[in-house]
């Protein structure tokens, strides 16, 4: 058989395995297996040929990336530090209209960028923040949305997981890749927290100011909250100026994890449960990367990937329109399929034909991470509102009151993808460079400004160096 009409028929078979209801990294394998099969007419150089990308595949040191950050998250998370985050953020922000919602965008858009997934993000602030929107009256419908709706933060803000897969599978640099959702990260959470403050000022009802004459934070609570800042700064700041690779990175986020658990007071049976949760998280992920590298050589193998470049090229479709046509299928398959499962089955085929029209690869990258992480919140399997209402205490809670919730957040993020596609440069390399100059510049303040070293001199020369990093920006 034709290699080409033997990997279609495959494709076909991947695609209604995957309907059915057979496990996507099941069906990826085992398409790969019989694609590879029927191509070269031999089991045994079929096994051969599956069984080195595997090998090969689970060599390359990229992978130990997920692992280690997912661990890293999981040490965070059992201290109890993200209790403590979301304190200091509400207490930073006490001046501002419903600024519980403001606080828990705001710790949600810090804590993803430690845990690196909203899942961990949606359960963690359903335990934390709801419960006190309830208390001071808030609106359920208004609080469940803030919660689910800021989670999805996690899937775009660095580390996160899905631009780490998003990486392996198209073999760009990781590290570039952080870099370009910084600044698409941080426009949606903008965009989250105005949307929260502007609720509770026209409907005040939905969002009841609070008494802060009472509140003050622990010194406890600023040492943790502050631990937390630290890693990420630490973390990412090594991967931003060449210190570390993400994966060396990630090695280094896991200790420090590890090592702000142990202060935190977490001993060895909190460690171990960690790491068996985390291996819980990281086996399925890992073991559907190592399937969809068999897929992806399948395709490459049989020619389908050019063949449907060429097609698409030939059939004289405007790019901007092919384009729509992804997002769209992206956003049709978010309400079907896990974020992970759909990177792995549309980005091999999908990436090709973006580059074959000249997209900025880290621009196609953060729209398509936003186009699926919209799926995240689209019924019927909105993976992040199942996983609010497993989280919260209230059970009396409906999936359709947090689905409703979540409905602004949802355009939202699809506001940001727009600006994204309109405007590539909050994507591309030169403005990544220049907000990391930023943020280097920011970070070296801060740090003087701790030792009590900020002198009138420095004040003027930081005012003159963010002008022209900033000024560098507009210009581009």
């Amino acid at each position: 058989m034709d290699p080409t009409t033997a990997v279609l028929l495959m494709l076909v078979a991947l695609i209604l395995a995957v309907v059915g209801g057979i496990h996507i990294g099941i069906s990826l394998g085992v398409s790969a297996l019989i694609g590879t099969w029927i191509m070269f007419g031999s089991y045994e150089l079929a096994a051969g040929q599956v069984g080195s990308t595997s090998f090969f595949a689970l060599r390359d040191f990229v992978f130990a990336v997920i692992p280690l950050f997912v661990l890293m998250g999981e040490f965070v998370s059992r201290s109890g530090s993200a209790a403590d985050l979301y304190r200091v953020m509400n207490f930073g922000l006490k001046r501002i209209p419903g600024r519980l919602a403001v606080a828990t965008v705001a710790g949600n858009a810090v804590f993803a960028a430690v845990t690196g997934t909203s899942l961990a993000s949606a359960a963690a602030f359903s335990r934390l923040a709801y419960p006190e929107m309830m208390k001071a009256g808030y609106s359920r419908k208004f609080a469940l949305g803030s919660v689910a709706g800021s989670a999805c933060l996690g899937m775009l803000i660095p580390p996160s997981v899905l631009l780490i897969i998003w990486g392996i599978v198209t073999e760009i640099s990781i590290g570039f890749l952080f870099l370009a959702g910084i600044i698409p990260g941080l426009v949606l959470a903008l965009l989250m927290a105005f949307y929260c403050s502007g609720t509770a000022m026209i409907k005040p009802s939905f969002a009841p100011a609070v008494d802060l004459s009472n509140e003050k934070l622990t010194t406890q609570e600023m040492i943790s909250g502050g631990g937390v800042i630290f890693l990420i700064v630490a973390v990412l700041g090594s991967i931003w100026v060449g210190l570390a690779t993400p994966s060396e990175a990630a090695a280094l986020g896991a200790l420090f994890g590890l090592v702000l658990a142990l202060i935190k007071g977490v001993r060895w049976e909190g460690i171990r449960e960690s790491i068996i949760d985390s291996g819980k998280v990281i086996a399925p992920i890992l073991f559907l990367l190592l399937t969809a590298q068999m897929y992806a050589r399948l395709l490459t193998t049989g020619g389908v990937v050019n063949l449907i470049t060429d097609t698409v090229g030939g059939a004289g479709i405007d790019p901007n329109v092919a384009i729509l046509m992804m997002i769209v299928i992206w956003l049709v398959l978010g309400t079907l399929l896990d974020s992970g499962s759909i990177i792995l089955l549309t980005v091999p085929i999908f990436w090709p034909i973006a580059q074959n029209f000249g997209y900025n690869e880290y621009q196609f990258a953060i729209m398509g991470i936003l186009a699926i992480e919209a799926g995240l919140l689209t019924p019927p399997v909105g993976l992040l509102v199942y996983a609010v209402k497993g989280a919260v205490p209230d059970k009396s809670v409906q999936l359709s009151e947090i689905f409703a919730g979540s409905i602004p957040y949802w355009i939202l993020i699809l506001i940001t993808l727009l600006l994204v596609w309109i405007l590539p440069e909050m994507t591309t390399e030169p403005i990544c460079a220049n907000n990391l100059h930023i943020l280097l510049l920011l970070s070296e303040e801060i740090f003087d400004y701790s030792s009590e070293s900020m002198t009138q001199a420095k004040v003027k020369e930081m005012k003159k160096n963010l002008h022209s990093q900033f000024t560098q920006i507009f210009e581009l």
